[in-house]
């Protein structure tokens, strides 16, 4: 025969039950996430040693909670991360090679050190000692990287509820070590430009020459400003020479998804970086060069191609311009130098707002941080002004 169990009062919404032998149980009903109704329960020796066990079942059971189910506090990083990358697909807002490089950062530089916590072991101290190591062992650019997917996945749980706050949140500021942009001198372009023109041209050399192609993509950087890329994605139609100067639309960029072909993406890095940009002579003469290789193809024909007519990447382009200059004797130089030298010169010129534009910045201060580079000279009008402090003539005062 079952024992009596006898309601002994209530405390709140909580209810008080004696059972056998002493033991008092608490419970309260609760409304889920799903709307649904619940009944959670504990049980103590005194009526106090119940409810305070009730309530950190209560406190667990909204750590646990969730919207869908699939991530708790308790779940592995590295399960985490498998759902980020699958909200990052479900979004698809992202470039192929955006949401590659975010899952070779995630991967490479995150996993590592957090692959064996789970959720709630992952504290502000932990992420915060983290980043500042990968700053001071690789680079303040990694760490900047890192910070980004890690502080994205984590926002992910706590979106979940698996976690109250993201941690990254509250980690310090990294600081960025003062960098100097440098653009190339003319003496520098004529340099690169023998060396590209000249690699492997002597006599005798074994091989098929140079198409000249190299040659000609320099040219193009500096008259436009573009990314490699954007350079690379140039279509016979983006081109106008009826109009003077010459006219190039750069409304596209080249990528190159993992396990999928190099293919030419019909918008650039950004919207803003979507423009029609008027080009000097030399690179208008470049550019009749190849719409004349081409004319008898389609309008939407890549003005740079390989031999078998696919897009060029830009990777290949890079290693053989850092090659080729190697050799020369001229290190340090990448297809980002000619923006920088691009943005250097207009700005001298023309002023920071319009080197933004011309490089499809959304603001002349990104252009003046990481593109233009110092004028240390102060404009020799102060000369003239400070004629005016100069020593007066002693004999004209005593007049």
């Amino acid at each position: 025969m079952a024992r009596p169990r006898t309601p002994i009062g209530t405390f709140g919404d909580i209810e008080f039950t004696a059972l056998a032998n002493g033991v008092v149980r608490a419970r309260v009903r609760v409304r889920d996430l799903d709307g649904r109704l619940r009944r959670v329960e504990a049980r103590g020796t005194t009526r106090k040693a119940a409810e305070h066990r009730l309530k950190e079942r209560l406190s667990r059971r909204a750590d646990y909670a969730t919207g869908t189910g699939e991530l708790t506090p308790d779940a592995s990083f590295g399960r985490l991360v498998d759902l980020w990358l699958e909200d990052l697909d479900l979004e698809g807002k992202l470039a192929p090679s955006t949401r590659a490089l975010y899952e070779r950062n995630m991967r490479q530089l995150v996993m590592p050190a957090f692959e064996h916590y789970t959720l709630r072991e992952i504290s502000v101290a932990k992420v915060d000692r983290f980043i500042k190591a990968l700053a001071t062992t690789r680079s303040y650019s990694m760490a900047k990287q890192a910070r980004t997917v890690l502080s994205l996945a984590l926002g992910l749980a706590v979106r979940y509820d698996a976690l109250r706050e993201n941690p990254v949140r509250d980690t310090a500021r990294l600081r960025k070590p003062p960098t100097r942009a440098m653009a190339l001198t003319l003496d520098q372009v004529d340099a690169i430009r023998a060396a590209v023109r000249g690699w492997r041209r002597e006599p005798g050399m074994p091989g098929p020459p140079p198409d000249g192609q190299l040659d000609q993509i320099i040219e193009v950087m500096l008259g436009t400003s573009a990314r490699i890329g954007e350079v690379l994605a140039i279509r016979k139609c983006d081109v106008d020479v009826t109009v003077s100067p010459t006219t190039v639309r750069l409304s596209g960029t080249i990528v190159s998804p993992t396990g999928k072909p190099t293919h030419r993406q019909p918008h650039p890095k950004t919207a803003k970086s979507a423009r029609t940009v008027a080009v000097p002579s030399f690179t208008a003469e470049v550019l009749r060069q190849r719409l004349a290789a081409i004319a008898d193809e389609d309008p939407e024909h890549l003005i740079f191609f390989s031999r078998n007519h696919t897009p060029l990447t830009t990777n290949n382009v890079r290693r053989r311009l850092r090659a080729i200059l190697d050799e020369a004797g001229i290190p340090g130089v990448a297809p980002h130098s000619f923006r920088r030298t691009v943005a250097t010169v207009i700005d001298r010129a023309g002023g920071a707002d319009l080197a933004a534009e011309m490089l499809g910045h959304t603001s002349s201060q990104i252009t003046k941080e990481h593109y233009i580079e110092p004028d240390e000279k102060v404009n020799p009008v102060t000369a003239e002004i400070l004629e005016s402090l100069a020593p007066r003539d002693s004999s004209t005062d005593e007049k």
